[in-house]
């Protein structure tokens, strides 16, 4: 089996496993017996084709290496009809290229050692393919950590527009101290509402040339899938946090009487630029112990800088049991996190951080995470569309379980 052929064997069932769990997680339950057996098997397979692709890259690294020092073509990589010299020479020039291009980078070398090394256009991804051994491996920045998910309650909505859930807005007043013949004063003040759920489309598409998908050693497809489900739940945070409610969720932070009203905004000690450590202990008293088992604090890192910094007026870190190594990430006794999309702009009137119960947010899902490949559309331009697509919605459903840290 070709490395290709391996390849998209291996993309194949990491496809069907996908489609498997989607069903399960769509359907609210656990795997039978019989797909827990087949998804087992589907693993065990993918992990045996991720050895042989490895072994197979190691030995096509390594006979790259020979074929550039020896001046050899590598056994069994000859061009059809016998121009192995073609790609001797080939090899050579790569190797050259490059060298140039490290001593001096692309200034420092000649149109045709350019040549040697592009495939494509640059923009497009084209240097993707220098000599092999440099491309065993994807550079890329860390990925920012999205929370609001994982945490919150989730729904599917698969026969119906949207999801209401009813809710009381009011509790009657308390009961009135009466004999035993009277029924008490009547009650005003309960009052019901509804919350109402309506999934919104997400959309994302990419294109990628054929020359990239046939010539890398990266899996091309692989790595695009794997991007636009990051960047899908990048954007869905986001709107966790800021949405505005029209046409996406509605965020944490948007006052809002549907969702987290004004009235959870806790400021006091707080300065217009800074955060305090009494406005800290204002906010977590602000919310009812009932909810404490499960909040959480949730920061942008340059908010919890800020707390970290705080000290008594002896000069001592208030925080400090909490910013040696070793120590448990806990803030006022509550679990906290740190979030690169949460709000870290400090004037006057801003929110600053939250604390909360985020089971009290909800998210509901009309349709899972679906690609699709579009081979025919960008057929004249030599390339492969692909699109992400899914539709959600989501809100904090109760405004007291949770409390937002705000600058006076």
């Amino acid at each position: 089996m070709s490395l290709q052929e391996m390849l998209e064997k291996r993309n194949k069932l990491v496809a069907d496993a996908r489609a498997l769990n989607d069903k399960v997680v769509s359907e609210s339950r656990d795997f039978t017996g019989e797909e827990q057996v087949q998804y087992e098997a589907m693993f065990k397979e993918i992990n045996s084709l991720n050895d042989q692709i490895k072994r197979e890259q190691e030995l096509r690294t390594l006979e790259t290496h020979l074929a550039a020092s020896q001046g050899t073509v590598a056994a069994g990589r000859e061009v059809p009809g016998g121009e192995s010299g073609k790609t001797d020479d080939r090899a050579k020039a790569q190797i050259q290229a490059l060298r140039s291009f490290i001593l001096g980078g692309v200034q420092g070398m000649a149109p045709e050692e350019t040549r040697a090394l592009s495939m494509g256009t640059d923009a497009a991804g084209g240097y993707i393919v220098p000599p092999e051994q440099f491309v065993a491996q994807l550079i890329q920045a860390v990925d920012d950590l999205v929370y609001v998910r994982q945490w919150a309650t989730k729904f599917s909505v698969v026969q119906a527009a949207s999801m209401g859930v009813p809710s009381l807005d009011a509790n009657p007043a308390d009961a009135d101290w009466t004999s035993e013949l009277l029924i008490g004063s009547e009650d005003s003040t309960m009052a019901f509402g509804k919350r109402e759920l309506t999934p919104h489309p997400l959309a994302k598409y990419i294109k990628v040339s054929n020359k990239l998908l046939r010539a890398s050693p990266i899996d091309p497809e692989v790595l695009v899938r794997d991007r636009l489900a990051y960047k899908f739940a990048v954007s869905e945070e986001k709107a966790f946090f800021t949405g505005t409610g029209a046409s996406q969720p509605l965020g944490l932070f948007t006052a809002s009487a549907n969702g987290i009203d004004t009235d959870r905004d806790y400021s006091t000690g707080n300065s217009e630029t800074a955060i305090a450590f009494d406005g800290l202990i204002g906010a977590k008293f602000t919310l009812k112990p009932q909810y404490w088992r499960n909040a959480r604090w949730l920061f942008h890192r340059d908010a919890l800088a800020q707390i970290a910094k705080l000290k008594d007026g002896e000069g001592q870190y208030i925080w400090r049991e909490n910013v040696m190594a070793g120590e448990p990430p806990i803030l006022l006794g509550l679990p906290f996190f740190m979030s690169e999309y949460a709000p870290n702009t400090f004037t006057t009137g801003l929110y600053v951080g939250i604390l909360g119960d985020f089971s009290n947010f909800w998210i509901v899902d009309a349709l899972t995470m679906t690609f699709q490949r579009l081979v025919e559309l960008f057929a004249a331009t030599n390339q492969v569309g692909f699109i992400g697509r899914r539709e959600l919605d989501g809100m904090p459903v109760l405004s007291e379980a949770f409390v937002r840290v705000t600058l006076a």
